[in-house]
């Protein structure tokens, strides 16, 4: 999510419009790219770009296919994708299926890139100004069930709230910062996931 804004040796960080942008190499994202084909995900690479102090798309890709459709995506940063693929694909299509007992149809976001800082939090930008973060929203089922973290986070169907607490638990274990409805009220209606360091799991 970014490095805190600490005061230190009578010198503040720098603010979240001067501080430096974290590049993926050139080797990190062609393994990436390699992992993306392995996996069989088609996606599309996207040239590197500058989009704003702080923010921009670097060794980023477009998804084109994970195996189920995916709402509101633009660029991604390749890591992101990759970690994202394979929680949709080994970790909530499962899940759909074991708890709720019907196939995944859909995964529907609020996006990816967006120039921005933490909600919340003037001093430092958002993952999402990197690319380097989706929300998710909820998701479709093959039966036409609709599972939206807003409405259903403490759904009284207790299957329901196993699902999402269960896609939860698996998104720790592919991404470094996952923020929920029980992190704080500004994410009360989605799934934060980074492909960051940070080993939060809220």
């Amino acid at each position: 999510m970014g490095l805190l804004a600490l005061v230190a040796c009578g010198r503040s960080e720098r603010p979240a419009a001067q501080q430096q942008i974290a590049k993926p190499s050139a080797r990190e994202t062609a393994q990436c790219h390699a992992d993306l084909r392995a996996q069989s995900v088609a996606f599309r690479p996207l040239p590197d770009r500058q989009a704003g102090p702080g923010c921009g798309l670097f060794g980023a890709v477009q998804l084109l296919e994970i195996g189920v459709p995916v709402t509101n995506l633009t660029g991604i940063r390749c890591g992101q994708a990759r970690a994202f693929s394979a929680w949709v694909r080994s970790g909530v299509g499962p899940a759909a299926f074991q708890i709720l007992g019907s196939e995944l149809a859909r995964v529907e976001t609020f996006g990816s890139f967006a120039c921005r800082n933490v909600a919340g939090r003037g001093d430092r930008r958002s993952g999402h100004a990197i690319a380097n973060a989706i929300d998710v929203g909820g998701f479709v089922l093959k039966d036409g069930r609709r599972v939206t973290v807003l409405r259903d986070w403490k759904s009284p169907d207790p299957a329901v709230r196993e699902f999402l607490q269960t896609v939860r638990r698996s998104a720790c274990k592919r991404f470094g910062t996952v923020l929920s409805p029980d992190y704080n009220a500004a994410h009360a209606d989605h799934l934060h996931l980074e492909a960051d360091r940070a080993g939060l799991c809220r």
